[in-house]
């Protein structure tokens, strides 16, 4: 496996973690100072800036705390060069699972988040 690729997997596992521990240092860390956050899932579309998504993660209670089972997965990894990468991974916070698409940069010799487009998928409660 390339060292991209291991670089890359290394920023996720790091995302995932910091979804899981809702650690907003770890946060910053995989998320470039100008990325974009957004979904169409909510209504008026929701897009944030990193300054206003991190203090929301920050004030959430933690899927850890909660005991919640991880899920995470990363569906697959593409480079489009040197630079500039994509993954589609899945996890699970509370009721929902998500679809993440993930775009990357690598800038000061670092890969991080440059945006992250994602779908929410309500999970069914209660008996099958």
């Amino acid at each position: 496996m390339s060292t991209a690729l291991n670089e890359l997997q290394a920023v996720i596992a790091d995302y995932f973690e910091a979804l899981y521990r809702c650690d907003a240092e770890l946060l910053e860390k995989v998320f470039h100072p100008k990325a974009v956050y957004a979904t169409a899932d909510e209504t008026p579309l929701l897009h944030r800036t990193m300054d206003e998504y991190v203090p929301v993660v920050a004030a959430r209670q933690s899927p850890a705390s909660r005991g919640e089972v991880r899920t995470d997965a990363i569906d697959e990894i593409q480079l489009a060069g040197a630079n500039t990468a994509f993954a589609r991974v899945r996890c699970s916070i509370g009721d929902n699972d998500f679809v993440d698409f993930l775009t990357f940069v690598r800038d000061g010799g670092r890969w991080q988040i440059m945006a992250k487009i994602f779908q929410i998928i309500p999970r069914q409660t209660g008996s099958i």
